[in-house]
């Protein structure tokens, strides 16, 4: 996809939008730190139907996880 030019995005304002004080990425770092989206693949939807079954089942690995590695280990 091309980014638009100038001349482009002029045209699509209207006369009452006045960006000229505007800062350019203000927010994007203080958004950045605060979000972390990861595409779930359409199949496993069913089985996580919202961010706190995702992180409740990431939390069981990450515990199956470190008990494998502690056996190994030991």
């Amino acid at each position: 996809m091309k980014r638009a030019t100038k001349n482009n995005q002029k045209a699509d304002l209207l006369d009452e939008y006045d960006f000229s004080k505007g800062v350019r990425g203000k927010y994007a770092k203080r958004f950045a730190e605060g979000s972390n989206l990861i595409l779930l693949a359409p199949d496993l939807t069913p089985f996580f139907p919202d961010s706190e079954s995702v992180n409740e089942a990431l939390r069981a690995l990450v515990t199956l996880a470190r008990k494998s590695t502690e056996k190994s280990a030991g």
